[in-house]
């Protein structure tokens, strides 16, 4: 890739980020009726500090990688059940922010600090994981796609489960309500869970037509999402 088409990536990544954060603040503090609110700051801060870190070692890195993570939402997929399913995820996330900020406003859930500290770190950990297992796979993209030279990866996190990325995002959805001082925002991560299950299993009957390999990938490595369980 070009330096001029990587300073190109930078900016819309930067631009993307900044627009990301802005649209955070308004779930955040708009249902919160205040801004004096230090677990939806300091969630803030973790998840833009746990994303542009990576973001920026992917740009000096490997910035065809941090193309295709950019190439996100419904209208970059090309399959009908996919573009359901990350609508229904953004859906999804929107509404636990939302639940879990009511949820602080009004006092639903009474939460010791330290709580909301493990929300963030599970915030950390879910998005490190999620950006480790694009490291180790260049073609984990944001859509569902399987690219000409794609090939399959079997070691790293892939050697563990089959989608490491999706791990990390479960871990991070299990961590968001939690960060912001809510248990009730925990109910959405069901339908949340179940969106990702519709997804993988969509995504899966692709990779096992297009991919090369990924069948016999799948009998090396059992599982899809949850180490010795599914």
């Amino acid at each position: 890739m070009s330096g001029e088409t990587g300073i190109s990536t930078g900016l819309r990544a930067t631009a993307a980020g900044l627009i990301g954060l802005a649209a955070f603040g308004v779930l955040l503090f708009v249902p919160a009726g205040t801004l004096n609110y230090w677990q939806a700051w300091v969630f803030l801060i973790v998840f833009a500090i746990s994303t542009w870190i990576p973001a920026l070692y992917l740009l000096r890195k490997n910035p065809a990688a941090l193309e295709r993570r950019m190439r996100a939402g419904p209208g970059a997929e090309t399959r009908t059940v996919q573009k359901i399913v990350i609508a229904g995820a953004f859906a999804s996330a929107a509404a636990m922010i939302v639940l879990s900020v009511l949820d602080h406003r009004f006092g639903w859930s009474q939460m010791p600090p330290m709580v909301s500290v493990v929300g963030d770190a599970l915030v950390v950990i879910g998005l490190g994981v999620a950006m480790l297992a694009v490291i180790q796979n260049s073609y984990a993209a944001a859509n569902v796609t399987v690219e000409g030279n794609q090939h399959v990866v079997s070691t790293g996190l892939y050697g563990s489960v089959r989608h490491p990325m999706y791990v990390g995002n479960l871990i991070m959805m299990a961590g968001i309500p939690l960060a912001l001082g809510s248990y009730w925002g925990l109910v959405v991560v069901i339908p949340g869970l179940l969106l990702l299950v519709i997804r993988i299993l969509d995504e899966e009957k692709l990779l096992a037509q297009e991919l090369a390999g990924y069948r016999e990938y799948t009998q090396q490595v059992r599982c899809r999402l949850v180490p010795y369980m599914w």
